[in-house]
């Protein structure tokens, strides 16, 4: 499981934010997803800790606390949705069912 971190810096790197989760146990793997047209950092992202006491003690510790100028939001993420594809579930698509009615 990875604990979500939100309302981060938009300064803040993969490197600085391991150092901070490292405080409170083995970070295995740290993610910041990017704006996808600035490359940017999006304020949010995951760590992986090494096992779910290190998490708990992490999540306890720095939920709400204040690091670069934020306060952070820090909880247990939840699994990702699978939203279907880009029109909001898949369906016919224009098929209609097979039949073309033009």
């Amino acid at each position: 499981m990875s604990v979500y971190v939100g309302n981060l810096s938009y300064e803040v790197t993969e490197e600085s934010l391991n150092a901070v989760f490292a405080e409170y146990g083995s970070v295995k793997r740290v993610q910041l997803p990017t704006d996808r047209e600035t490359g940017r950092v999006r304020g949010f992202g995951f760590v992986e800790m090494g096992t779910d006491a290190e998490e708990t003690a992490a999540i306890e510790a720095l939920d709400g606390a204040e690091w670069m100028g934020r306060d952070l939001k820090v909880n247990k993420a939840k699994p990702k949705e699978d939203r279907g594809g880009s029109f909001g579930g898949g369906g016919n698509r224009g098929n209609y069912g097979g039949r073309n009615r033009y």
